[in-house]
């Protein structure tokens, strides 16, 4: 511990007193002043230690000899004693009498002038659970006036519990350098803070998160010519073939320590404030803010382009062809003065000769003292148009990699100002575990990156993409997932497309969460839409579905809720499996309700029998489905949910998406959620008497030009006679092949006006049409091929009485 001055640095000794009145710590500074060494200090009690042989004038009450005897011997009653005599700091000065160091050891001497040595000392009481009671520093004061000659009378103003002084002449100049070694701080507020500590008297203790203070020991001027003055004498004992000086030693031992020390502790500063984040983007910036300025004064990190990308673990050794991203530059330098030259977002390759490269190969730190101006030009050469030297050359450099599981994922290029220290092979420690701390972290978020990354895009591929407008209703969905750590989860919506221009509307859960749920889910969900395109009833479907999953397994477990819409008719036909009921908001006052439903079974119980209900609906009214991760918080009754569902679901909105984002809101704000979200709302817009025209054929071939006549009839009342040539040669077609292949007496033609022209054919077989490969003399197999080739859409399902085959054709621009 020391004082620094203008001139150098003046010695304290520090010595710590326990409840005992026994020195538990003597310092090398003590050992300099008093002469005594550590180990014979150590135990002894402080009035026998350090011997008075009287005080200076006007000091004798201020003496370290009448404040240790005032403690009665400094035994037992020291806490008490200083808890009632010395509450606050104490200072004085007196004249000592010490040992002489000789040869052999420290041997008293007489009681002589020069003996005597004048103190400055400071007593501070300590409280806390340890034993030491009692800080004690003493200076030499003839030291002082030798090395600060303005030290005469100084006293006042060093000691001032004793003597409140703020206009010394020292005050300008601590205000004016406290910025050299806290660089955020502003000269007005280190001006506060050194006139507050000379006015009080006692040191300033502030916390910021954002101060950063350099973490070498010899950064700053006065130790910068501290360090050079120790250099000299060494120097000189060196000439004269003596040992080295005895404070260069120590010296050199506690800068050593400090180092190491302040090292240890930067480092662990530093891990404390790197990682608080899974977010690749965020840890980023933490890597490179962590080490500005306190280490470096620029940091540039770069991260390989598989990292960057969220892919896989990068493979093998970089080369000169791997591509480096910039992901984040910190620096001290006036804004905007790096941006234009190096932008955050650049990707370009090293060639092999740079440093760069050598650390990116060998996966070791790489040192430069200074960057000289040919190397600052054949880094500038790889920064095409930009003159990147003046901000390079003459800065010291270091380039650390960062590597997980010995593979290089980037490395942070290190700068410091020319006025500033070079990098040392300390540094270059420092730096390495730095970025070996760091390149953990960043590979933590990368890992989490991916396997997110993995996450949503499996379950993006189980999801459905559907379409907003079915026939005669338009759809919108959301899907949450329950926590940010599981995105993936067995939750699913559903529509399919039906004969007759319905539409089936799906909303399932799997019970349960993870990879294992959504792999059910992705099973059930495509076991549904196969039944769902052989037009089975509702009821039935379910109870299909339920004998699957107990075939799947024990686990499968699931709630499911299947409405079949017929825009036609007005009419939903509903069957559910122990899921929540949907909620029907009517068109025509606004007002919301719960469907009552047979509850049903969930499915995969097995032996439950299903039901299913039709409901009258209106042009207009909208249906939400849901499931109960999003209306059932724990702790909470699953009613509140249903009305809080019930009472959103009536607000009125501008689009099917604003209706469904005002449900979520209203709904995930509550807290407590950990499940998945699935949501599906449907406005019922419902198809016009007049948009539909049917008719039925008899099985004769010649009912296939009964067909085209009838199609482009009606396309022409329709106003739609730029379609009527293609509706009929394609209803044709599908007419001649029902004749062909019926059984029954009838077949039906459909044509219904929406979105699209569909035109149905429906008949008794059940057997689906398929292309064929027709050859040159085949009289059959190219009907379809037509179809296809002319039909923005077409397909078959299987019906309960057969088949029906369709095709759409998009309606002109009007």
């Amino acid at each position: 511990m020391s004082e620094h001055t203008a001139a150098g640095r003046i010695p304290l000794a520090v010595i710590l007193i326990d409840r005992d009145g026994l020195v538990s710590h003597w310092s090398r500074g003590a050992r300099r002043l008093f002469g005594t060494t550590k180990e014979e200090a150590i135990g002894q009690t402080a009035v026998d230690l350090l011997p008075v042989s009287g005080a200076l004038p006007d000091d004798e009450e201020t003496s370290p000899y009448g404040v240790f005897a005032s403690y009665d011997g400094l035994g037992p009653d020291l806490e008490s004693s200083l808890d009632g005599q010395l509450s606050y700091p104490a200072a004085g000065r007196a004249r000592l009498t010490v040992p002489e160091r000789g040869e052999t050891g420290v041997t008293p001497a007489e009681d002589s002038a020069s003996d005597r040595v004048d103190v400055l000392w400071w007593a501070y009481p300590l409280v806390g659970p340890g034993r030491e009671r009692l800080l004690v520093l003493a200076a030499d004061a003839g030291g002082l006036r030798e090395d600060l000659p303005e030290a005469d009378g100084a006293f006042e103003r060093i000691a001032p519990a004793f003597a409140h002084h703020t206009d010394f002449p020292g005050a300008d100049e601590l205000a004016r350098r406290l910025p050299e070694i806290l660089p955020s701080m502003s000269v007005d507020e280190s001006a506060r803070i050194v006139a507050q500590v000379l006015e009080l008297g006692y040191p300033v203790l502030e916390f910021s998160q954002n101060e950063r203070v350099p973490v070498t020991p010899d950064w700053g001027v006065a130790r910068r010519a501290e360090r050079k003055a120790r250099r000299e004498r060494a120097a000189l004992a060196a000439a004269e073939g003596l040992p080295l000086p005895e404070e260069v030693v120590d010296e050199r031992e506690d800068l050593e320590y400090v180092a190491v020390r302040e090292r240890l502790e930067f480092l662990n500063e530093v891990s404390g404030r790197i990682g608080t984040s899974l977010d690749l983007a965020t840890t980023i910036l933490e890597v490179s803010r962590a080490v500005v300025p306190r280490f470096t004064d620029v940091a540039g990190t770069y991260l390989r382009e598989q990292v960057v990308a969220g892919e896989g673990f990068p493979d093998g050794v970089p080369d000169t062809t791997t591509m480096w991203h910039r992901v984040a530059l910190e620096h001290t330098d006036e804004p905007g003065r790096w941006d234009d030259v190096v932008p955050v977002g650049e990707a370009m390759p090293f060639p092999a000769h740079t440093p760069f490269f050598q650390c990116m190969t060998t996966g070791d730190p790489v040192l430069v003292p200074r960057i000289s101006e040919q190397m600052g030009h054949m880094i500038a050469s790889q920064f095409e148009k930009r003159d990147i030297r003046p901000l390079i050359t003459g800065r010291s450099m270091l380039v650390v990699p960062l590597k997980a599981r010995n593979v290089v994922l980037g490395f942070m290029i290190l700068l410091r100002h020319p006025e500033r220290v070079e990098f040392n092979d300390m540094d270059r420690v420092t730096g390495a575990e730095l970025a070996a701390r760091a390149g953990l972290v960043l590979d933590n978020a990368r890992m989490y990156t991916y396997q997110e990354s993995v996450a949503e895009t499996l379950q993006d591929s189980m999801l459905p993409h559907i379409p907003a407008r079915m026939a005669g209703c338009d759809i919108a969905t959301r899907y949450l997932p329950g926590t940010l750590l599981g995105r993936v989860g067995g939750d699913w919506f559903d529509s399919v497309k039906l004969p007759g221009a319905r539409t089936a509307l799906v909303v399932g859960d799997v019970m349960g969460h993870g990879l294992n749920s959504a792999a059910m889910m992705g099973q059930l969900r495509t076991a549904v839409q196969t039944m769902a395109a052989m037009d089975l009833p509702p009821a039935q479907l379910l109870r299909n579905l339920d004998d699957l999953a107990q075939r799947l397994g024990d686990n499968y477990l699931a709630t499911c809720l299947y409405v079949v819409y017929d825009p036609i008719a007005g009419e939903l036909h509903i069957a559910n499996a122990g899921h929540i009921p949907p909620v029907i908001v009517r068109a025509r006052d606004g007002r919301s309700e719960l469907l009552d439903l047979p509850t049903g079974a969930p499915i995969g119980v097995g032996g439950v029998p299903f039901e299913s209900v039709r409901v009258r609906v209106d042009p207009g009214d909208r249906l939400v489905m849901c499931t109960d991760g999003l209306v059932e918080v724990r702790g909470e009754d699953i009613g509140v949910g249903l009305a809080t569902l019930s009472e959103s679901a009536a607000h009125p909105a501008a689009s099917m998406d604003d209706a469904c984002d005002t449900i979520i809101r209203s709904l995930n704000t509550r807290g407590g959620r950990k499940d998945d979200v699935a949501l599906l709302m449907a406005r019922l817009n419902g198809i016009e008497p007049d948009d539909v025209a049917e008719w039925r054929l008899a099985l004769d071939p010649a009912e296939a030009g009964r067909a085209r006549a009838v199609v482009r009839e009606q396309l022409h009342e329709w106003g739609l006679a730029k379609l009527a040539d293609t509706a009929a040669l394609l209803a044709d077609e599908l007419v001649t092949n029902a004749v062909r292949h019926s059984h029954g007496r009838r077949i039906e033609l459909r044509l219904v006006r929406g979105d699209t022209l569909l035109c149905e054919v429906d008949d008794d077989d059940p057997t689906l049409p398929t292309l064929l490969s027709a050859g040159p003399g085949d009289e059959f197999g190219r009907g379809l091929h037509v179809v296809g080739g002319l039909a923005r859409e077409w397909g078959a399902s299987r019906t309960t009485a057969g088949k029906t085959v369709w095709f759409e054709l998009t309606l002109p621009r009007r």
